[in-house]
């Protein structure tokens, strides 16, 4: 498997036959609880703890292998689940995929029938630094950019640039703790129609201040500026 990140994409969700539909679901029933995942290379592999399930993927998907959730066991380092032809080990502990930058909130050992792997699970950890890493545009100003406006924002030493949808911009940056602060934005002059425009210029307002950065554990970054004003960013491992 060529990075950690290529098993990180969205997983199919698998549900017990016996669980209730969710729009059969009684009203005022609570939310079902977030799921866990975890993942790994050489082989690829990934992990989906659900309330109800435990779904094994593994040796790049030749392997699958699914579980009633026996309920996590407590451990001194975290947690163990043991089934009859899993058991997963949680150990709470900085982890790194060992293929990119990445990392993780927790080190995962399983064991597949007899045959045991490691990875990362949990939440994914803020970088390090800014300096170096890469990320798109997901959404700008509460609304998704475009999907055929290519976008993107690259932190560089002490340079900034990239593109929210229309033209190139780039300039200077600095990052004090939780708060970034972009220099004057020089930016090409091209119009483009349509959203790729509105969604540049309020990119362009809200980097007109600085912005507080915030690392949700999905691996996303968030740029939160005046009035609430938000971007929010997907890494590119």
């Amino acid at each position: 498997m060529s990075k950690l990140a290529a098993a990180a994409l969205p997983f199919a969700f698998l549900a017990l036959a016996a669980c209730v539909p969710v729009s059969d679901a009684p009203p005022g029933a609570p939310a079902p609880a977030a799921a866990y995942f975890a993942l790994g290379t050489e082989p690829g592999w990934s992990l989906e703890i659900s309330p109800g399930l435990l779904n094994y993927d593994g040796d790049y998907g030749d392997t699958k292998i699914l579980q009633p959730n026996p309920g996590a066991q407590p451990t001194a380092t975290g947690e163990r689940y043991v089934t009859e032809r899993l058991v997963v080990e949680v150990t709470r502990g900085e982890c790194s995929d060992g293929m990119s930058d990445r990392r993780y909130r927790d080190t995962v050992t399983v064991t597949a029938d007899g045959t045991t792997v490691k990875g990362c699970g949990g939440g994914v950890l803020p970088p390090t630094a800014l300096a170096g890493t890469n990320w798109t545009f997901a959404a700008i100003g509460g609304a998704p950019v475009a999907a055929d406006r290519p976008t993107s924002l690259q932190f560089d030493g002490s340079r900034i640039s990239g593109s929210a949808g229309c033209n190139r911009f780039s300039g200077s940056y600095s990052a004090d703790g939780g708060t970034l602060t972009a220099g004057p934005l020089a930016a090409t002059e091209m119009a483009c129609p349509g959203a790729g425009m509105t969604q540049e210029n309020a990119f362009f307002e809200l980097m007109r201040g600085p912005v507080s950065l915030t690392f949700p554990a999905d691996g996303t970054l968030i740029l939160t500026g005046a009035e609430g004003r938000t971007a929010v960013l997907k890494r590119v491992i």
